[in-house]
């Protein structure tokens, strides 16, 4: 079956981010547009007139992966079961971090800091604040339904995301292998899900 035009447009959309996420990986934000396109195998100008411009690019590649990050958060049923919502969040954060490859965008942004600060502050902007904002809408939400008591969601995200993080993302931003096993990952997931719901539980709903 033929596509629509809309689908055609949406396969190369991805197809472009794609090719961007790994000349960037690769390269560093310097790398121009037009390694992109020859990755993409499309033309430079089909990139500007699918993004704009190389920032709003970038800023689209790193919204992708905020929303596949955060996906459970969006599962019907999501705000009825806390604790398996937050076990499957910490299980994506935790993929994402032990994935080197997938990492990289964040690795160089780190590197190309100094040299491009604007660039680096979309990134961050649109990854790891706006990932943040997400998980603390959620638990407010919680909180006022009564399923847990937290006090400050946006600090409450961050302990999370780090409990999540911890030293596999040095590892990861330094370009080291993370062991990334799916059954230590998912006891990972679990063991950050239950400890920090049991912190933020509300009084007499304690997870054992």
């Amino acid at each position: 079956m033929p596509r629509l035009v809309g689908q055609i447009d949406q396969v190369k959309s991805e197809a472009i981010l794609d090719a961007a996420s790994d000349v960037l990986g690769e390269r560093g934000l310097g790398a121009s547009i037009e390694a992109i396109a020859r990755r993409a195998a499309v033309s430079k100008q089909t990139i500007y007139n699918h993004f704009g411009c190389k920032t709003a690019l970038i800023e689209a590649l790193v919204a992708r992966r905020v929303s596949h990050i955060t996906a459970p958060l969006r599962v019907p049923g999501a705000a009825e079961q806390p604790i398996e919502t937050l076990t499957a969040l910490a299980q994506t954060l935790i993929e994402i971090v032990s994935n080197v490859r997938a990492y990289s965008l964040i690795r160089v942004t780190v590197q190309g800091a100094g040299a491009m600060p604007d660039l680096a502050k979309a990134v961050f902007e649109a990854g790891p604040a706006t990932t943040r904002v997400l998980i603390a809408d959620y638990l407010a939400v919680e909180t006022q339904a009564g399923r847990m008591a937290v006090d400050d969601p946006m600090e409450a995200a961050e302990f999370f995301a780090g409990m999540c993080s911890g030293h596999r993302q040095f590892r990861a931003l330094m370009g080291m292998e993370v062991s990334a096993e799916p059954e230590q990952i998912a006891h990972l997931a679990q063991t950050v899900a239950k400890r920090f719901f049991r912190a933020y539980a509300p009084e007499g709903a304690r997870a054992t």
